[in-house]
């Protein structure tokens, strides 16, 4: 890197549920990383997505929403957000302009305080209010921590969001490019795919199918220099929800695979061949060796 003032750093993107943190790293990156649904709780591990520019590398680490655990799965996802705060040159705590300041806010909050780096108030979905009531919006939080800047943005739309990167990159030291320049995500290509066929179960099962389930790749392999054969377990939790993944006469499941098909081969760049199976793993959320298997490692919080 010939640039002595070229800029990086990592970046924590925190927030309750549904307040589009996934939606913000998926328009900063220009792909999709990070999974997006309206279901709660769909980001389970750090996903890092990686901005890259001629003056600057930004290293952005998506974490899960902050909630109450009510599961083994919830503590991991509760540890690993909160210890992506003590490793960041900066934190975006992600706010919507659509809700109001609950309980969720507050506790997020309360951890904010013991954190010494830089953190922006992003208000997002502006798109959605009148702006006029931003000041009011804004009002509800602006003292509850010494925010270095308050940016509101439409994530979905893009409106602003790249005045907040430029804010970002004032603030972060200079430093290495860490990641090549088109490398989006320090994620190995399976969990990404394993993230793509999950995200087609939540959109398309919506209400019956929420939590409980976890993909797990068995295998990629290359065919030719064109092909990719890749085969992926969908673990349920129940026989009922094997069911309605299965769909009638193999619909559901069929549809899946086309979408997540779809979206994998924009990923890889190539032809691919998906073979999807249910199983039905009762209580896999609360098997530490289960949640282990499913890519859940106690190295990631």
């Amino acid at each position: 890197m010939d640039n002595p003032n070229y800029k990086s750093g990592f970046v924590a993107i925190i927030g309750r549920p549904n307040v589009g943190k996934s939606t913000l790293l998926n328009y900063v990156v220009g792909q999709k990383v990070a999974i997006m649904s309206n279901v709660a709780q769909t980001t389970r591990n750090k996903i890092q997505g990686i901005y890259t520019s001629p003056e600057a590398q930004i290293v952005f680490i998506d974490t899960p929403g902050i909630h109450k655990p009510a599961t083994k799965l919830g503590d991991f996802m509760e540890k690993s957000a909160l210890s992506a705060l003590d490793e960041v040159d900066a934190v975006l705590f992600v706010v919507s302009a659509t809700e109001k300041r609950g309980p969720g806010d507050n506790f997020i909050i309360e951890r904010l305080k013991k954190v010494n780096q830089p953190i922006f108030l992003v208000v997002n979905k502006i798109d959605q209010v009148n702006p006029n009531d931003l000041p009011q919006i804004v009002d509800q939080y602006k003292d509850a921590l010494p925010f270095k800047k308050v940016v509101p943005i439409s994530a979905l739309q893009g409106n602003n969001v790249n005045n907040l990167i430029n804010d970002l990159i004032k603030i972060l030291p200079n430093g290495p490019q860490y990641y090549p320049a088109d490398q989006v995500s320090d994620h190995p290509e399976r969990f990404v795919i394993a993230e793509m066929i999950r995200e087609k179960v939540f959109l398309l099962t919506r209400q019956e199918v929420p939590h409980s389930v976890a993909v797990d790749v068995t295998s990629v392999k290359r065919e030719d220099e064109n092909h990719i054969h890749i085969s992926a377990n969908i673990i349920v939790e129940r026989p009922g929800q094997k069911g309605i993944i299965i769909g009638k006469g193999g619909k559901m499941l069929k549809k899946i695979g086309t979408m997540a098909r779809q979206d994998i081969e924009r990923l890889l760049g190539d032809k691919v061949f998906l073979q999807l199976w249910v199983k039905v793993v009762p209580d896999w959320r609360d098997k530490s060796a289960m949640l282990k298997d499913y890519g859940y490692r106690n190295k990631d919080y």
